[in-house]
This record gives C-alpha cells, structure tokens and sequence, in this order.
C-alpha cells in the first residue's frame, strides 16, 4: 500500500516538473534493484546523508552515537553481554546489515555482521575514560553498526561501558529501543537468533517506504518557499568536523509546568547566544536540530527516521520567546523536507550557504530512555569529553529529572576562555526563559 502511494506521488513530482530529490533517489533505487532479493532494502534521507559524509570525511569514518555507563567493577560479564548484543542486532534489519552502492545508488544489504562486544585495555596510568575515547576513534568504517566497548582502569572500582551504534542505523527513539531489548536480552541469557524474520523484514521495509513517501510529499514549491524566507539569510560561518574537542556540563532544574513545553525554542535562543558569542559575527548562524519520528501509519521498526532542521539563530538573546516557538512550530510543519531540498531552497533566495551547519543541538528526553541494567544492576550514565565533533559548536542537553546541558566546542578555533563565556551566557539564557512563573 505504501509503495504505491510512494509511487503516486513520485508521478505527480514528475508530472509538475520537480527535480525532487527523494523522487529520483527511488527511481534509481527501483532501476538497480529491480530483480533483487527481499533483503535489500532502500535507505532513509538520513541515512544517505550520513553516508554522503561518512565518503567525504578522512578516513571513511561513520558518524557514530554512543551512550555511556559506569557499574561497579566486575558487574559485566562480558561473553553473556556479547550474546545479548548479537541477540538484539540480530533481530532488527537495520543493525546486522551492511551499507553497499549499487551503480551509484545507496542501499542496505540485511545479513552482514551483526553485533561487538569486546574489551578495551586501558594504558598503564590511564584511564577507562581515555580507552574509550581511543576505541571510539579507531572505530572500524567496515565493522558491525552496533558495538559494545568495555574498559576499566587497572587501579579503579569502575568499569565504563560504552554502547556505540552507526548513526545512520539509528535515532534517539532507536536507542532507546537497543538499550532495553539488550537489558532484556542479558537478564534472559538470549542466544542469537539467525537473523530477521520474513515479518521483520517486510516491517522495515514499509517503515522506510513510509518515511519515504513523507519526504517525496514535502518536496514542494509551498516547502522551498518557507525554507527561502526562513534561511535566505545564512552566510556560512563554521562548517568543518572537528577533532580536537571540549566540553563544559551544568545541570538546571528539571522544567515544570508551561516551561516545559518551552525547553526547545529556549535552547534554540540560548545556543543562538553562544554560537555569537564564539563566532564574533552578527550574522545568523545555521544551527542544526534533528527531528523525527516514525510516519503515521509505519510500523515501529527501529533505524534512523529523522531529519536535520536548520534554525536561523539571531544574535540574542530574543525578546519574544512565543515569536520563536511560533517560528520553530512553523519549521516542523515543513519536517519532512529533505535537507538538500532545504540547501537548494535557501541558496536559490540568496544564502551564501553551502549547507554545512554552524552549530548542532540535540535534545534527549531520559523518561524515555531508561538507564541500562545489566545483573539488576542500573548503569550510572556518564559523558566523555573529547570526541570528535561533525561542527565547531555542539550543545547536547538531556530531560529528566534535571536538565544536563552539554556544550563542546573546536578548542583550536575558539579559546578555552571565550567557549566558558559562551557557556556561560547560554545558561543564563536558559534561566531567564525557563525561569518558574511568579
């Protein structure tokens, strides 16, 4: 059924004369892959996009989204913790399949390797923290999309797991996902299966076809007009992967009541203030946000169904924080839109913008991802500063029983100095907009 909406509607793209992206990307896909197996499947818009910049980045390396737990030394047993990971990965299309392109055309091929998990020495004098970031950057461009690193400092009483996936095999409601099926997995002592069944399959397949259709629907002239007025402004300020990182933490109150449903246009003005603040620059920032979800109607397969939103952060802080949700509000009802839709629509009203971001903010709500617990044992979730960054400007925040704001910067482009002022106004930002009602 979704195909054939997925169909229809790539018909009348053609028929009105758009270049749609998605569009063109599925006629390929059904040009190469036409006599092929059940699985092989098509890739979302983010996967590809992650895939376009994992070809651009040295190295190959992928993007990469990984959580981090502390337990009580001796707490994982590492084999039963490999089993249960193989278990899970095994399960899902999109973790034990491998990522291939077919006549210049990205697709997924399910049956690939699987799942990781494995040990990580730290050096003499080191530490579990600097072992993982070590193991983290050596990470395998050809290697399994879901890997398990389990390090420990020969002198301390800690041992730091850390569980790592390919983004473009993943999203925020994905992880969630993993970590409780791995949790269940381990308590059972599950053995791994031989791989998706025919019904996982088919489910995935119509979650991607779903999501799909989506972006092809969005990719209109009514979308590229928005986008235009919304970005016609950017002028590229950052832009490049950075490797050497660093990293401020504070913790707010958990907001409560009408500030709640503000947290996100808050954040959208309080990393606006700070990407200034570094940049030295007037001029608005192209600050990115993921969003997504599954589409009406999809099955809840889990894999990377999301998109990446620009901002087009004012120097601030605003004075009307309703004028910017509004704004923001408007921005989601034009989700779909594929990014490079976006890039085209902005440049053609006059952006100077190659369509790399300036800035990243993401935004994780912890009710919906609780912490992993191995041996009924809850792991204590943790943060390691230095990893490298696809931007200069990286603020991470998590919403739960308080909010954890995160912000990582490129230290050899901006000061240690100038990135704690920048922190430093960002929460101020966010105390004044979420401040409690008098």
């Amino acid at each position: 059924m979704h195909a054939s909406r997925t169909a229809a509607r790539t018909a009348r793209n053609t028929a009105r004369g758009s270049a749609g992206i998605t569009a063109a990307y599925l006629a390929r896909y059904r040009a190469v892959t036409a006599d092929a197996p059940d699985s092989v499947l098509p890739l979302t818009g983010a996967q590809r996009r992650f895939l376009i910049t994992r070809r651009l980045t040295p190295g190959g390396r992928p993007e990469i989204v990984p959580v981090f737990f502390a337990y009580p030394r001796g707490t994982v047993d590492l084999p039963r913790l490999r089993r249960a990971a193989t278990a899970v990965a095994a399960r899902h299309p999109a973790l034990c399949g491998g990522f291939a392109t077919v006549r210049g055309t990205p697709l997924l091929r399910v049956g690939g390797p699987s799942a990781e998990a494995a040990p990580v020495a730290a050096a003499p004098g080191g530490t579990a923290r600097e072992a993982l970031r070590r193991a983290l950057l050596d990470w395998p461009a050809d290697g399994p999309a879901l890997r398990l690193l389990l390090a420990e400092a020969p002198d301390g009483d800690e041992e730091l797991l850390a569980v790592a996936l390919d983004h473009a095999a993943c999203d925020e409601q994905a992880l969630g996902t993993v970590t409780a099926e791995l949790a269940e997995a381990y308590a059972q002592g599950e053995e791994p299966g031989a791989g998706p069944d025919p019904a996982a399959l088919a489910a995935y397949r119509e979650a991607v076809e779903c999501q799909l259709a989506a972006e092809d629907a969005a990719s209109t002239p009514a979308a590229d007009a928005h986008w235009g007025r919304r970005l016609g402004g950017l002028a590229g300020v950052g832009g490049s992967p950075v490797q050497s990182t660093g990293m401020l933490t504070h913790r707010l109150p958990a907001a409560t009541g009408a500030a709640r449903g503000a947290v996100f246009p808050a954040l959208l003005d309080a990393v606006s203030v700070a990407g200034h603040r570094l940049y030295g620059t007037d001029a608005p920032l192209a600050l990115g946000y993921p969003w997504g979800g599954r589409p009406p109607g999809a099955p809840a397969a889990l894999g990377c169904f999301l998109n990446t939103l620009v901002h087009p952060g004012a120097p601030g802080p605003t004075g009307d924080l309703d004028a910017l949700a509004d704004a923001w509000w408007d921005d989601l009802d034009h989700a779909d839109t594929p990014f490079d839709e976006v890039v085209r629509a902005a440049r053609g009203a006059g952006a100077a913008w190659t369509g790399a971001l300036d800035g990243l903010l993401t935004l994780e709500d912890l009710h919906r991802r609780p912490p992993l617990t191995l041996a009924g044992v809850p792991g204590r979730e943790t943060h390691l500063a230095g990893r490298p960054l696809p931007v200069p400007l990286a603020v991470s925040a998590s919403h739960g029983d308080d909010l954890l704001v995160r912000l990582a910067w490129d230290r050899e482009r901006f000061p240690d100095a100038t990135a704690e002022a920048a922190f430093d106004s960002l929460l101020g930002t966010l105390r004044h907009h979420l401040r409690p009602a008098a």
